[in-house]
This record gives C-alpha cells, structure tokens and sequence, in this order.
C-alpha cells in the first residue's frame, strides 16, 4: 500500500484490510472483486491485483508460508528488488539492500551524485552504494528502516532538515551548497488533457453503474460511471457510449477535474437515462447510491458519487 502512496492515507486502510484479509490463505481465496473492493480509493489498483496473486503463489508453491530464498521472492508478482529487499531484511533478518525514494535522496545528497534519478545509471549507483554499504544480516532490516525513515523525516525532498541531521559532517551536498540541487530530478511526462462526460442515470435509489472490462489497459474490473471521452482521444476511457444508443444525455449537472498520472481529466457531469427499448449488457448494472462506495470504484467515480462536483452558477 504503501508503495507510491503517503503513510496518512494509508492508515485509514490497513487496519481494515488487514481485519478482512488476516493471512496469506483469506488473501488467497478472496474474489479479485473483493480485494478491489477493500482497496478502493488507494490507486494503483495493479498492486491489489498483484497482491492477490502473490499471496495465490506463495499458497501453491510454499504452502502458505512466505519464502525466504530471494529468487523465489522476486518471482512472486508485484515484489520487485526494493520489496524483496525490504522484507527479507526486516522481517527475516537477511543481508539485503532495500532502496526507495527517501534513501535515493538521502544516498544522492550524502555522495552528491549526479545522476538524474529513475535513469540507469543512477540505479546502479545507488544500489551498488546501498549494498556496500550494509551492516551484518541482523542489522540490515533496522539500517534499511532508519536510512528510510531518515529520508522520510529529516532528508525531506522540501526544507530538509539539514541541521539535525547526523550525516550533516559526512553529507558532499550540504558541504558544497546544493543540497537544493539534489537529487537531480529525472525529465517529467508531458501533461496530458483529457476531457470526458459522464452521465448519472439514476432509478429511484439505485446508480447505474458500469464495470471495466478485465482486458482493460486500465483499471481494468473497477466500477465507473458511464463515460466517454470527448476531443482530442487519450485512451483513457471510450470516445463514445456503450451500447450504441443506449444512453440519452440530459442536463449538465455540474464539472469536476481529476488527475491519473499524467492525465488531467476535465469532467462533465451529465443527468442521464436509458434509451426506451434500450437493453444493457452485463457489463452494465443497478446499485444502491450507498451501496455503490463500497465496490471497486475508480477513483474519479468515488470522487464524483461522494459529491466532487461543482454545480454551474
């Protein structure tokens, strides 16, 4: 959860998908839709998926007990070096290195390093940095959490702390002036505009809602509300409604603006209803208004059904 998300919204869910998924074997057995479910409003909903399926492996092929061999945890999906390392240092007291954004910080201010992060090169040096840098095996989980929580808490990417900091007397940027400078940030994605309307087809206390295809490129089995894109088309969504003719769109009730990466969405919220004669496919059903924020929303139609939208003047 905690990976590309803040520590503050995570709180809020962990304590509840740890009490409905307690183990390995619940995480195992649930429905893809009931983890998307209790991970909705997170993002990323790639890392619930991949989530999921570790916890399926780890059940199949080590009995549902987390392995310890570090090839075998970077097979299970969604784990990666930083997440092999992070667990199989603090949790099995193993040798490893674990870098994330608040140690690339701390790791490119302290050895002032040049190299823009997210490139290659960057990558090998602060990995090979990390490595060499390691304690024995029952250290290295707490060294990898406090250069973490270093990062996190004093090496901060705005206003670092520089002078609390106990690497201050070792730190090349402080002593040359650019702790400012550093890291090097890696070139940004260009900014992408994405207009769409959205319609809210209502029947008395019920929403209708739509579930993304499993083949989707994105958000794929999440719940929206129906859309489409309008001008130049970005992928993100369809650039028309679904099935053809469906749908007739009403009065404009009001604008929202979202954001997904790099995609800034403008939103046009329309009252809708369904054509006379119009049959919805499966994809396409009734759910309880209340109801409805409780599934495996996108977090634009959260947004939207928890009341983001701006009525015209």
């Amino acid at each position: 959860m905690l990976q590309q998300t803040r520590v503050e919204t995570v709180l809020a869910y962990w304590p509840r998908f740890l009490e409905r998924f307690p183990d390995l074997r619940s995480l195992a057995h649930a429905s893809e839709a009931a983890v998307l479910e209790a991970w909705s409003g997170l993002g990323y909903y790639r890392r619930a998926r991949a989530l999921r399926q570790a916890a399926i492996a780890i059940v199949e092929r080590h009995g549902g007990v987390f392995p310890r061999e570090r090839e075998s945890v970077l097979a299970l999906p969604g784990i990666g070096r930083y997440t092999a390392g992070a667990v199989l240092s603090i949790a099995f007291a193993q040798r490893e290195a674990a870098v994330d954004g608040n140690v690339a910080r701390v790791f490119s201010r302290l050895f002032a390093l040049e190299q823009p992060l997210g490139s290659s090169a960057s990558q090998q040096a602060l990995w090979e940095l990390a490595e060499a840098l390691l304690p024995a095996a029952q250290q290295a989980g707490d060294w990898n959490q406090a250069l973490m929580e270093l990062g996190a808490t004093v090496c901060t990417s705005k206003r670092p702390g520089c002078a609390r900091c106990p690497l201050a007397a070792a730190c090349r940027a402080l002593a040359q002036g650019r702790v400012a400078l550093l890291p090097r940030p890696k070139p940004r994605a260009t900014t992408l505009d994405v207009e769409v309307e959205v319609l809210v087809v209502r029947r008395g206390q019920q929403v209708l809602l739509e579930r993304r295809a499993d083949s989707a490129a994105r958000m794929p089995g999440l719940y929206e509300l129906p859309t489409r894109e309008v001008g130049t088309p970005r992928g993100l969504f369809r650039d028309r409604w679904e099935p053809a003719g469906a749908f007739v769109a009403g009065r404009e009730l009001g604008r929202a603006r979202h954001t997904i990466t790099r995609h800034r969405i403008d939103v046009c919220v329309r009252e809708g209803r369904v054509a006379a004669g119009a049959r919805l496919p499966a994809c396409l059903g009734w759910v309880d208004a209340q109801a409805a924020l409780r599934l495996g929303l996108t977090g634009m139609a959260r947004k939207l059904l928890r009341g983001g939208i701006k009525t015209p003047a």
